[in-house]
């Protein structure tokens, strides 16, 4: 691969495909980073990172995007840096079209103290395996990195440093079991909380949630799997790092699965399907309706629709039957992925996906 390449322009290239709604998310997802690290300039320090999620950090921006954005405090108390809050969300109503979402998760700040010692157990709150899972798989710092950096390799110890069959290689398959099943976890989290949000908000926007649980939240997910089965599978972004030079080892899987999970989910995907070529033509069905997913959410028109159908649209409604088709493609696309035998995703997934 090029080293000027991405993992998707590589996978673009070699399948002789061109999704172009995902490079025009990529290209204003990159612009309104550039936008925002020069308004906060000055705002962030070497405790304090202000970190973005959702599709900006995704690199899925789009004209309708909201920014998830939070301040991550990773050092001494300092009674004043709530008022670095008000700057940082008039630099974002700048940039985006709509708020954070209302459950508070975003827009706010955020401790590292929570983040990496409240895994598991009755106080690990659904803000705050959101806030944790978010921050490995869907994170960018957009201006001093030095906070983010450091609470994200920590949350990765406490995961690898307390997974004792991963360290010790005592299981069938060299997998990050921890940090696997907290990744399943929240996939299920965000299942069972799209049912609770359609209640609470008496049915408004269910299509549009619907449609975004079956594509971006589905691929999250994915991204996740992929990167714990990239342990087993020996497959990286950076090829120096393979072969494993220490298997279980905590310095270096913590540096190995720093280094994937700088990679966009997208690209996390595309990396793995760039190892396995017999699966090219899974992978052209898997990016063109993630393209086409972009697509309907690009244009305004179709976005609006969507947001504005009932709970239940109607079976005739030609917007709802395109987002469900492209729905019903990905996913059966995902399914010719791991449960692929011959790149061994079968018996990861039978292993550690199911059971």
């Amino acid at each position: 691969m090029s080293p000027t390449r991405t993992p998707i322009q590589a996978l673009e290239a070699k399948l002789n495909a061109r999704w172009k709604n995902i490079t025009g998310a990529r290209e204003l997802s990159a612009q309104i980073r550039s936008t925002l690290r020069q308004d906060i300039a000055g705002l962030d320090s070497d405790d304090s990172s202000v970190v973005i999620s959702g599709s900006l950090a995704r690199d899925e921006f789009t004209s309708g995007s909201d920014i998830d954005w939070t301040l991550l405090i990773d050092g001494q108390a300092d009674p004043n840096i709530i008022d670095i809050l008000p700057h940082i969300q008039e630099a974002v109503s700048r940039a985006a079209a709509k708020p954070p979402g209302r459950e508070g998760t975003f827009g706010t700040m955020a401790f590292s103290h929570d983040l990496i010692h409240q895994i598991g157990g009755e106080d690990d709150t659904n803000r705050n395996t959101t806030r944790r899972i978010l921050l490995l798989l869907e994170s960018s710092a957009v201006g001093r990195p030095d906070a983010y950096e450091r609470v994200i390799k920590s949350v990765l110890r406490r995961y690898i440093n307390e997974d004792d069959g991963f360290r010790r290689g005592s299981g069938k398959y060299h997998v990050p079991r921890f940090l696997q099943n907290d990744f399943a976890r929240y996939w299920r989290t965000m299942a069972v909380d799209f049912a609770y949000k359609r209640r609470s908000r008496f049915g408004r926007g269910a299509a549009i949630r619907n449609f975004k649980l079956r594509m971006s939240r589905k691929l999250i997910y994915v991204s996740g799997l992929l990167t714990c089965f990239s342990c087993e599978l020996q497959i990286n972004a950076n090829p120096r790092l393979f072969p494993c030079p220490a298997p279980g080892g905590s310095p270096e899987c913590v540096a190995c699965l720093r280094d994937f999970l700088r990679l966009t989910p997208l690209e996390i995907l595309a990396t793995t399907l760039l190892a396995f070529p017999h699966l090219d033509a899974t992978a052209l069905s898997l990016f063109t309706s993630y393209d086409q997913f972009l697509g309907m959410l690009a244009d305004q028109g179709t976005r609006d629709h969507l947001e504005n159908l009932l709970p239940d649209p109607d079976p005739s409604d030609t917007t709802w039957c395109e987002a469900r088709r492209i729905t019903h493609e990905f996913r059966n696309s995902l399914l010719e992925l791991f449960f692929d035998e011959k790149s061994r995703l079968y018996d990861l997934t039978k292993m550690y996906g199911v059971f």
